[in-house]
Formats: structure tokens, C-alpha cells, sequence
């Protein structure tokens, strides 16, 4: 690709530009900097000048973006973030190690990925990662990102998702509540303390149908964006959970949950793997891959 540099502005001056738009003040971008007033002046001004519009207006003594400047700005602040990230990613592989770039869903990172991960490194001792949760989609190949972990259906733009495995779910507590509120009939946890995971508001509706129930009471109870909150509240009895056990063998280990009733139930999305389609013949994403099918079989329960 040929670029031209006419076009390419400086990122000093793109720096002195994002400072100066957050503060609202040249002072203060000129302090964070550790340059002059002045200085920031000039490089806004220059960016003015490549660009052909007005990025500031003054109004009592504060620098307050224009129209163009608040269009502009989200940009400057998606492009330095991107600047910074390849600079650390270089410095992270400075030893000669190749760095991996890896997304995945924040509780399955951290829950079921972090504890096997090192067997993947030892595996490739020339290898580093570079490990960041996402919840959605985004653009794999604008952020420079080798390879994701996805849950959903297997669609995502620019980019090629292989299945990982199914989830199934069971209902589970900690043992105080259940020695403090027993169950013996899937029925009797209609009037029991339900814990929801609010981005799947219905499984407890859709486990109570599937058990023959009418589950009117289904979505009483408190919610929680993450399966991580899920788990602590239900390690500390505030109620009854629907979880994937793969998320919580520790727990299962150690005693401090319990399987509730053996019923298990099927969820409608799974896992994907997903690698942007630049990367569809990179062997160190695929070793990756591979290695994560290995570690999961035909599904995760």
C-alpha cells in the first residue's frame, strides 16, 4: 500500500490535539505533555491547517470543540489507543518471543482458559499472549487481534468461526441454602430465591418448561450482567443459579456449590472459534485452535 505522507498526520500532534479536546483547556494539555501553551497551540493549528477545518472555538477562555472537531475526535482517541497497543505488543515480544493475540468472553477467560493456558505456553515456549476480554464482536483485523473465543451463532464479519463445543447447564447452591431451604422436586424451586444472568433473562424459564412446569415465578429474583457475579452470589446463598459446570469446577470440587437436580439442560447458541480471515493459514493461530479443541472434546458440561 502506498500512503501518502501529505496525509499522514503526526501523532505528536495528534496527542496535543486529544489533550487538548479532553480537557478543554490548552493549559492543561500543554501540563499533561510536558509542553509549553504555545506548543499545543501551534499543533492544533497545524492539524487545522492539514485538515481544512476549525477544530476549537473559544468561548470564555476555554477551548471547546467544534462540530468538526467532536466528529473527528473518537477517531484520534481509536488511532493513538491502536499506536500504544502496537507499541507494547512489540515490546512484549522484544526477546524474540511471536506474541498471540487472543479475545475472549470475560467469565470463560478467566474461569476455564486461564487455568489450561499454561499448558498451551509450555507447549511453545517461544510463544507470549495477549489476553483481552470482549463480551461482543468487533472488528478482528482493525485491532490487530490473532483469534477469539465467541459464544453465540457462528457469524462475524471478515472472519472465519470453526465450532468449539455446546454448553449445557444444570441448577445449582451453595450447601448453607441448601440445608437452610431444602428441594426435593424441581417444582419446589418455584418458590425458592432465583439468581438470573440478565444477558440470558429466559433459562430459568425455558429449564422449568423443560421439566413441566409452567414456571410462573421464573424471572423473580436478582440479576447480574456477568456469570462471574452469578457464581459469587451463589457461593454466598443469596439463591438458586442456572451454570455451565465448566465454569464452576472449582466450586464443584471443593464443595462449595452443589448440583441441585442432575437435569441438564442445553442452551441454543455454543462456542466458536473465531480467526479474522488474514490469519486462516497462520500456524500459530491454528496451533492455537487446535489446541483448544483439544482441550474441550465434543462439548462443555
Amino acid at each position: 500500500m502506498n500512503l501518502s505522507r501529505t496525509l499522514i498526520p503526526d501523532l505528536m500532534v495528534l496527542q496535543a490535539f486529544e489533550s487538548a479536546a479532553r480537557h478543554g483547556n490548552f493549559t492543561r494539555a500543554a501540563a499533561e505533555l510536558n509542553l509549553t501553551q504555545s506548543a499545543i497551540s501551534r499543533q492544533v493549528k497545524a492539524l487545522e491547517e492539514q485538515l481544512g477545518v476549525l477544530l476549537f472555538e473559544r468561548v470564555r477562555q476555554r477551548a471547546v470543540l467544534s462540530d468538526a472537531g467532536r466528529q473527528l475526535l473518537p477517531s484520534v482517541q481509536r488511532l493513538l489507543a491502536q499506536s500504544e497497543e502496537m507499541v507494547l505488543r512489540a515490546r512484549a515480544g522484544a526477546d524474540g518471543r511471536t506474541v498471540l493475540s487472543i479475545a475472549t468472553l470475560p467469565t470463560f477467560g478467566s474461569r476455564w482458559l486461564m487455568p489450561r493456558l499454561r499448558d498451551f505456553l509450555e507447549g511453545h515456549p517461544g510463544v507470549a499472549v495477549d489476553v483481552a476480554s470482549r463480551a461482543q464482536p468487533f472488528d478482528l483485523e482493525a485491532e490487530d487481534v490473532d483469534l477469539a473465543i465467541h459464544y453465540g451463532q457462528p457469524v462475524w464479519a471478515n472472519a472465519v468461526c470453526t465450532y468449539l463445543c455446546s454448553e449445557v447447564i444444570l441448577p445449582v447452591a451453595s450447601p448453607a441454602l441448601l440445608d437452610e431451604s431444602p428441594v426435593r422436586e424441581p417444582s419446589d424451586l418455584e418458590t425458592r430465591p432465583l439468581l438470573h444472568l440478565a444477558t440470558r433473562p429466559k433459562l430459568w424459564a425455558e429449564w422449568f418448561q423443560l421439566n413441566g412446569l409452567g414456571g410462573e415465578q421464573a424471572y423473580r429474583g436478582n440479576r447480574f450482567d456477568q456469570f462471574a457475579m452469578v457464581i459469587e452470589a451463589t457461593v454466598r446463598g443469596m439463591g438458586f443459579s442456572l451454570l455451565p459446570l465448566y465454569l464452576i469446577e472449582d466450586e464443584i470440587a471443593s464443595g462449595r456449590l452443589r448440583i441441585v437436580f442432575d437435569r441438564p439442560m442445553p442452551t441454543d447458541n455454543s462456542y466458536y472459534v473465531v480467526l479474522p480471515e488474514s490469519k486462516r493459514d497462520d500456524t500459530l493461530a491454528q496451533a492455537f485452535q487446535a489446541w483448544l479443541l483439544s482441550q474441550v472434546g465434543t462439548r462443555l458440561a
